[in-house]
């Protein structure tokens, strides 16, 4: 844990080898699971968002999605799911993307927001940023305004905000 990280920050743990070898995955459920943890961990999330009339949290699955429902609900906006491949049952866009240990691609229905709705895109790990990147191009597919990007952990050792464009805020609660 980084010396200036909240004390829910503690509630993260890394499992070895997982989805893979040599990926070490930051598991999230033991922080979902603690009421006064997540509450804080949404809090935090939510802050920066406070006060920009976001219409929407377009969260990310699968732990985006329990990021962005939650911070949507903190913000009092809509929540709209980025999901994978085959999930949504209307007309969808779609964008592939490349990850640290392979390729996958997401989805957004075509019909999710007007044009210029002011949006933030959430989920819960920035590391290469392909998952991220990918979100951010269905929002500009959508046509709207991408007030920025927010996750809970960043890896900023993988480069991912590297590729992250500097116009568009990109915020981290933590970073290991």
């Amino acid at each position: 844990m980084a010396p200036d990280s909240p004390s829910w920050s503690a509630l993260l743990r890394d499992i070895a080898d997982f989805p893979k070898p040599g990926i070490t995955f930051k598991d999230i459920t033991p922080l979902l699971a603690d009421g006064a943890g997540f509450a804080a961990a949404i809090d935090a999330m939510s802050a920066p968002w406070r006060g920009q009339r976001v219409e929407a949290v377009l969260g990310i699955e699968s732990r985006g999605f329990i990021l962005g429902a939650a911070m949507a609900h903190a913000l009092g906006c809509g929540f709209v799911p980025v999901r994978k491949p085959g999930k949504l049952p209307a007309h969808t866009l779609r964008q592939e993307y490349a990850l640290e240990y392979g390729s996958d691609c997401i989805e957004v229905h075509a019909d999710a927001l007007p044009p210029g709705a002011r949006v933030v895109i959430v989920d819960d790990v920035l590391a290469t940023g392909g998952t991220l990147l990918a979100a951010l191009s269905l929002a500009r597919q959508l046509r709207v305004e991408v007030l920025g990007a927010g996750v809970l952990v960043e890896l900023p050792a993988l480069g991912g905000r590297a590729r992250w464009p500097d116009a568009v805020p990109l915020v981290a609660t933590l970073a290991y």
